[in-house]
Parts: C-alpha cells; sequence; structure tokens
C-alpha cells in the first residue's frame, strides 16, 4: 500500500449542495480534498456567488450520512444559456471547514469506492455481482424501478447494470432514464451527469434493439445474462474511468473558455489598488504585530512551530495563517485537540490502526498524519498528551516515520508541524509533566500570544470585524459599535480572550434591531458590571490616577520586550523581582501562575 494519498485527485460526486449566498438547483460535478465543481440552474444571472467571493456550502457525503460544512472562495464561474434556459458552472477552491469536517472528507476520498447500481437482480444473480466487483466497487440493489430511481438519485453511482430475465422490464428501466436525460438537458450541452452511457445491460433483448440502443447512447455495454465475472468487472472500471473522463474534460472546456473571457476583460480593465491583507484585520496593536511578523517570517519554514498563548487568544487562527503563508495552502490542514481524547483513542486519531487493532477496529485507519501528508497538523493543547504518546509524535518529527496501532508497515509523511498550548511548555517540563526532548524539538520557533487584556488597542478593529462577519451570517444589519459600548468593551478584564469578544459580539448583533448600531445595552450585564473605566493619562485626572497609568504600560512594556520573563523585565527596570511581580499583578498583568 503507498504511503502517499494523491491530493489532486477528483472524484465524482453527485448530491446536492446548500450554498450561502444561495444559488438555486447547485449540485456538486466532482470533488478533492482542496476544491469542488458545482453545476446550478440559477432563477437570474445575477444569483449566487461570483469570481473571488466567498461561499459557505453544506451537502452530505453518499453512502456515509457524513455531513460536510465548508467555506470556500469561487475561483472561476462560467454562465451558459439565458433566461429560464441558464447553466452556471463553478469551481470553488475550500477554505475554512467546520469542526473536524475536513477530516471526514479526507477519509471519504481515501476509502470510497465506485458505486454501483444492480437493478432486477436475481439472488443468483446479486451472488455472481458481489464477487465480480468485490473490492472494485460497492453493489446496491434495487428491486424495482421506483427502487433504481432512489438509488441513482443521491448522484454518486459510476454504472447501472440491468439485470433479470424480463425483457420488458429491464428496456423500460433503460427507456426512462433516456427520457429523464432528455427532459433534463435537450441540448446534451451540460455535464455528463446521467447514468444513460453507463448502463451495462445484463439482461436479455434482441440483437438489433440492443445495436439501436448502443448506437443512441442509451447503454454502455450489453454484456446478455449471467455474464463472465471478468467481463462485468472490466466494463465497471471501464465505465466508472469513462465517467470521470467525461467529467473532467467538460469542466476543462468550462474552464478554459472562462480563462479566456477572463483575459479579455483584464486587458481592458485598469489596475486597482491591492487590497488590505485579510491576515492583518484585527491586529493593530504592537504586541501582535510583532506576533505576526514572526508568523510571517517563520510561514515558508519547514520547521516545527510552538503556538503560546492563554486559552481564546487565537492560536488556531494564527495556525490557519501559518499554514495559508507556507506555500502548502493548497493542501490539508488537519486540527487535533489533544485534549479531547483518551491516550489510546488520540494514538488511533493522529497514527492511524490497522483491521482488528482493537475492538471496533473493523477497517483499516490512515490516521491525521497519513491525511495531513504534504500539508499542515496542528495540535492544539498538545501539553494534555502522555509521555509515551510524546515519545511517538517526537519521532514522527524527527524521521517523518508513522506507524498505524496494530500494524508493522511504516509510513512516511512530509507534514508540517504546528502544535499549541496554554501553559508554559518550559515550566511542565520542569515539573516532570513533559518529555524534555520533544519541548526542545518543538522549541525551534515558539511564538507567544498576548492576552487581549494586554492589547486593548485590537479590541475596536475585532468587535468591528466580529459585527460583519456576523451580520452576514445571522442576516443582521448592526451598523458598529457605539463610544458608550466600546468604552465597556475596553474597559472588561477578557479573561475568555478573543474567543470571549466574539461571543458577545454575536449575541449583540443577534438582539440588534435593523439598521442600530450597537450600544450598552446589548452587551451581557455581568460584563458591564465587571468593567472598570479607563484611566485618561491625557485629561484632569488626579495625579495618584494618572501615575497608575504610566507605571502600567512601563511594566507592560517591559514584560513585552523580555517575552514575559519577570525576572528579566525586573533587572531592566531596576526592581526587585518579587515587588514587580505584586505590581503586574495588580495592574493584570501578571497572575501567580505565571
Amino acid at each position: 500500500m503507498s504511503a502517499q494519498i494523491p491530493r489532486s485527485e477528483r472524484k465524482p460526486l453527485y448530491v446536492k449542495v446548500v450554498t450561502q449566498p444561495a444559488l438555486h438547483g447547485c449540485w456538486s460535478v466532482n470533488i478533492s480534498e482542496t476544491g469542488i465543481g458545482l453545476i446550478a440552474t440559477p432563477r437570474r444571472p445575477s444569483e449566487g456567488p461570483h469570481e473571488n467571493e466567498p461561499v459557505e456550502m453544506s451537502f452530505s457525503l453518499p453512502d456515509t450520512g457524513a455531513h460536510v460544512r465548508v467555506h470556500g472562495v469561487v475561483r472561476w464561474r462560467h454562465d451558459t444559456g439565458g433566461g429560464a434556459g441558464t447553466v452556471t458552472a463553478l469551481g470553488v477552491s475550500f477554505g475554512a471547514f467546520e469542526a473536524a469536517d475536513g477530516v471526514k472528507l479526507a477519509r471519504y476520498l481515501s476509502t470510497s469506492h465506485l458505486q454501483v447500481v444492480a437493478a432486477y437482480a436475481s439472488e443468483e444473480e446479486s451472488r455472481a455481482v458481489r464477487q465480480a466487483l468485490d473490492g472494485v466497487a460497492t453493489p446496491h440493489f434495487a428491486a424495482n424501478e421506483e427502487d433504481a430511481h432512489v438509488l441513482l438519485s443521491r448522484g454518486d453511482m459510476a454504472a447501472l447494470l440491468v439485470c433479470g430475465q424480463d425483457e420488458a422490464q429491464a428496456l423500460s428501466l433503460v427507456e426512462s432514464l433516456g427520457a429523464q436525460r432528455a427532459e433534463v438537458d435537450p441540448s446534451g450541452a451540460g455535464p455528463p451527469s446521467d447514468l444513460a452511457s453507463r448502463i451495462v445491460y445484463c439482461a436479455p433483448a434482441a440483437p438489433e434493439r440492443l445495436v439501436a440502443l448502443f448506437n443512441s447512447g442509451r447503454i454502455y455495454r450489453a454484456l446478455g445474462a449471467f455474464p463472465e465475472a471478468e467481463a462485468l468487472r472490466e466494463s465497471v472500471l471501464q465505465a466508472g474511468r469513462e465517467h470521470g473522463f467525461r467529467t473532467e474534460q467538460w469542466r476543462m472546456a468550462l474552464e478554459l473558455e472562462r480563462n479566456l473571457l477572463r483575459e479579455r476583460a483584464l486587458a481592458q480593465a485598469p489596475v486597482g489598488a491591492p487590497g488590505r491583507n485579510a491576515e492583518d484585520v484585527g491586529f493593530r496593536s504592537p504586541a501582535m504585530q510583532r506576533v505576526m511578523e514572526m508568523v510571517r517570517l517563520v510561514a515558508p519554514h519547514r520547521v516545527a512551530v510552538l503556538l503560546q498563548g492563554e486559552t481564546g487568544t487565537g492560536k488556531e487562527v494564527l495556525a490557519r495563517i501559518l499554514h495559508r503563508l507556507s506555500g502548502r495552502g493548497d493542501l490539508p490542514l488537519v486540527i487535533q485537540d489533544c485534549g479531547a481524547l483518551t491516550e489510546t483513542l488520540l494514538e488511533s486519531e493522529l497514527f492511524g490502526h490497522v483491521k482488528g487493532a482493537f475492538t471496533g477496529a473493523v477497517s483499516d485507519h490512515p490516521g491525521l498524519f497519513v491525511l495531513a501528508n504534504g500539508g499542515t497538523i496542528f495540535l492544539d493543547e498538545i501539553e494534555n498528551t502522555t509521555p509515551n504518546l510524546q515519545a511517538k509524535l517526537l519521532r514522527v518529527l524527527e524521521t517523518g516515520d508513522v506507524r498505524p496501532v496494530g500494524g508493522t508497515q511504516v509510513r512516511h509523511v512530509d507534514v508540517r508541524v504546528v502544535a499549541a498550548s496554554n501553559r508554559d511548555l518550559g515550566e511542565e517540563v520542569r515539573a516532570g509533566r513533559f518529555r524534555a526532548d520533544l519541548f526542545y524539538r518543538l522549541n525551534s520557533f515558539t511564538i507567544d500570544i498576548p492576552p487581549l487584556r494586554e492589547r486593548p488597542e485590537d479590541i475596536p478593529e475585532l468587535s468591528r470585524a466580529f459585527v460583519e462577519q456576523f451580520n452576514r451570517t445571522l442576516k443582521r444589519s448592526a451598523t458598529g459599535v457605539a463610544p458608550d459600548a466600546d468604552e465597556v468593551l475596553h474597559g472588561y478584564a477578557w479573561p475568555g480572550n478573543v474567543r470571549e469578544l466574539r461571543n458577545v459580539m454575536e449575541r449583540a448583533v443577534l438582539l440588534s434591531r435593523p439598521g442600530e448600531m450597537l450600544t450598552r445595552r446589548l452587551l451581557p450585564p455581568a460584563l458591564i458590571n465587571s468593567a472598570v473605566p479607563r484611566a485618561d493619562p491625557t485629561g484632569d485626572g488626579s495625579l495618584r490616577a494618572r501615575l497608575h497609568q504610566v507605571e502600567r504600560e512601563l511594566i507592560r512594556e517591559a514584560l513585552e520586550r523580555h517575552g514575559g520573563v519577570l525576572r528579566r523585565a525586573a533587572v531592566a527596570l531596576g526592581m526587585d523581582p518579587v515587588t514587580l511581580g505584586r505590581r503586574a499583578r495588580r495592574h493584570g498583568l501578571w497572575k501567580p501562575e505565571d
């Protein structure tokens, strides 16, 4: 078995896709781990997302029932026809998946087989079909025409085997599919999403009738009743390959035409000003600007990165930015919370397992490192791993070799590792709770993310970005953040950091009236009661208040300059470390456990 899992391979997939912005009659044509091809019949030409616009998609994976939600960007769009006959094709590249939906899709693509419908098969024929297609395709059996249409409507069937000894019944199904094809696409110019050209006819019929059906494109092969296993197997494989080729050929033709049109438009269009990078939005404080500089510096290099910061500071966001800037952005980003599973389950999830390795292991599972091959794996809360698992992680980091649970075969992977911890891993090593060798391997490039309370300059930009986000997702029209609400947001300590701010803004947008500015009344009462008014060093405040503000800024700057090391900051300020620690705690810049 190959250690490499192909990343660019597209597979046919015909399922209903729900998009936002909404696009009527939208179905998938093909899919890979990095993108999806869509075909739709919009009610009006302007409907749905256009080139370079974001789009949210949700769809179910056939045969598994798994639901996938993903955010993407439209890379190209092509509209043909006009009015009621408009057909729209889109190529969408995947961005962020919801939760573990990216892993669901990767597993589906790596383990899925050809799906085949066998209609009217007798018990003997069913056994023969299963034996002939063993290891090649998964057969689904339909006892009548209605069952066959239901199975075909799933959209993922590569071929239809028409079996049985009732000639009239078999030909009726073939004719009904041909009529359905003409009704859906009378021009024949649409995508090859029907099954008429992939029918393998295994029932009796007059030779002249079979020739007519073949010449008119109604059937793909005519094998006769009870065909040889090898002939049946090869016909299904060829039908699947030809179907995939025709899908890809049609997609490439559309994309080529679209590119020619785009080149003509670009030749006549004025050059616009470059837009602001998305990763810069919300990071306006000097502390986070330095963090972003470090992220951009390390992103192109294949070194392990350790992100340290309190819960909710945005470590996963930074991991996504690292992945996007790494040159691996079109390859998988796999995310695993190491604190969510027991050691045994986490080991199986990360490294995979072979069939029979333990109770419940009914099939081989490749593991997240193999699924992330070529891309990035983000291990959140890595401090929660056990010493035994840490040793295995160290081996993967040093050699790239992964061995599944219960297996003997070693697979080599090329994976960029980004780890995160909400504790100081150096302290965890000194306390004996984390392996020193793994820490030093991860510690080759550490980025410390400051909590939100230490970078209040980011609050206005973040809060407004969240307002825009939730206006879109919640269908609201909030017009911004009022000064009284902004004052409360600045005066709050934010123990939950950016995640807590996000939740607060989501609640406020949800409670807002159309066109309303978010005011103090829309904020949670607990937040309002806990907020402390800001001291204004330029106003007429007392000398005590102004000295308090100056002292806080001096301590904050010293701690940032020295990477949060209290003793070094104390030396720079000419203070006793104990005194500095006491004053830093008073200002909310230090916690006893730090």
